[in-house]
């Protein structure tokens, strides 16, 4: 799989988070343990993807 592919599926897995946890927090009686399962699996996916994007250059 390329860097490309990569970045995307977890771009695509991120976004599917994301909407787990609005409709999560949409119901009466919220799961909180679960919500905040979901945002540490997001927040972990996020952390990859900031990883895996090409930094620029730093300057001296």
């Amino acid at each position: 799989m390329s860097m490309e592919a990569h970045l995307a599926e977890l771009e695509k897995k991120h976004r599917a988070i994301e909407r787990e946890i609005e409709v999560e927090l949409t119901h009466p009686n919220t799961d909180d343990v679960r919500v905040s399962s979901l945002k540490r699996k997001k927040l972990r996916i996020k952390d990859e993807m900031t990883r895996l994007q090409p930094q620029p250059p730093t300057l001296h």
